[in-house]
């Protein structure tokens, strides 16, 4: 019970931690083997490649599947919003990496190669994926996919309980709109 009125107050979230743990997947995968191999001198090269490969996947899950009620605007005009929120938290996911490699000097030859790497991870890969996804969380929901219940749903896909409003009386569906009406006839009001 406490499970499903979690899950039914949070389920955009929770579906959009999902999404983001897959993305952080993909985007350390990237990540590492750009890093390990042609990008080894560049790091926060490595790291945007990654995250610019991981956020086009991110569009197509959350769209598809996290805020799939949600938008109602033409594609092109959502995917520009998205792409562009997203870019700016790409420049966020990069920023506790670069602080990290250029302003602290946490690189070889200041540090060992395991510092060095552990110091990449925390900064670029948690802090900055953590920082990025709070960021994208807010502005999607407010910018990208704004309201609830607005994008027109496909053929055979059950929709949401149309709820009709009776004037004056405050009561809703079609079977309260009947009883509604009697009630009028009874007290008089027309």
């Amino acid at each position: 019970m406490w499970l499903t009125r979690m899950w039914s107050k949070h389920h955009e979230a929770a579906k959009f931690l999902l999404v983001g743990g897959v993305c952080f997947l993909v985007t350390t995968g990237i990540n590492y083997t750009l890093k390990l191999t042609v990008l080894h001198e560049k790091p926060v090269t490595a790291l945007a490649i990654a995250t610019t490969l991981a956020t086009v996947l991110s569009y197509v899950l959350n769209r598809e599947w996290s805020f799939r009620h949600r938008g109602g605007r033409e594609r092109h005009h959502e995917a520009l919003m998205f792409f562009t929120v997203s870019a700016m938290a790409i420049v966020l996911n990069l920023i506790p990496l670069g602080i990290s490699r250029y302003v602290l000097d946490l690189r070889v030859p200041d540090v060992s190669r395991p510092v060095q790497e552990i110091a990449d991870f925390v900064s670029g890969i948690v802090l900055g994926t953590l920082v990025a996804m709070v960021f994208r969380l807010w502005a999607f929901k407010r910018f990208v996919f704004p309201e609830p219940q607005r994008r027109p749903l496909r053929r055979g896909t059950p929709g949401p309980r149309s709820k009709r409003r009776v004037l004056g009386h405050g009561v809703s569906g079609p079977e309260s709109a009947a009883a509604a009406s009697r009630r009028r006839r009874r007290t008089g009001r027309a």
